[in-house]
């Protein structure tokens, strides 16, 4: 059986909110390890606030890869006009890109990656951005591959570095 024939795509709804929760933190959760206390419980809270995903999902366009009926992975790419921190008002950006840890490695983040790239493209961006963080090698290797380049390095979030990844689009 072709692997890519086992999981569907398709956007999220309000009604994907729980297990969105789950995912980001099945996700995400695996940088635990590598985090103090505190940082753990900002990680927590951020994934397990109905205000991270209704904030996304009110600006984003949302791709989810789904398996038997779950969420096992996700990304949102935000159209140009939605500044936010170190993002630029000109820019659209690529978050939360999580693949739940029982489906990784199976090419679904970079699957999903190129999806917000197409989509942007045709809606007429002109930059997209993204931010990641030193434990996060897979995804810096998968961006680094589609053609992301390192901008800068951002001040450090829940005590790792971070740095600050764009791609122009060339129109």
């Amino acid at each position: 059986m072709n692997l890519e024939s086992i999981y569907t795509y398709r956007d999220a709804t309000h009604a994907d909110i729980e297990q969105l929760k789950q995912l980001g933190l099945a996700s995400y959760g695996k940088y635990a390890p590598n985090l103090t206390a505190d940082n753990l419980e900002k990680l927590q809270h951020g994934m397990a606030s109905d205000k991270t995903w209704l904030d996304v999902l009110a600006i984003a366009k949302s791709f989810l890869c789904v398996y038997k009926d779950k969420i096992v992975a996700m990304a949102f790419i935000v159209p140009r006009g939605n500044a936010w921190e170190f993002f630029e008002n000109e820019w659209s950006y690529i978050r939360l890109v999580g693949v739940h840890p029982l489906h990784e490695g199976r090419g679904l983040a970079k699957a999903l990656t190129q999806r917000c790239i197409d989509h942007a493209i045709s809606s007429g961006e002109r930059v997209i951005a993204l931010h990641t963080s030193e434990q996060m090698k897979a995804a810096r290797h998968i961006y680094e591959r589609l053609g992301f380049k390192i901008l800068r390095e951002l001040e450090p979030r829940l005590g790792m570095k971070y740095w600050l990844y764009t791609l122009e689009i060339e129109g």
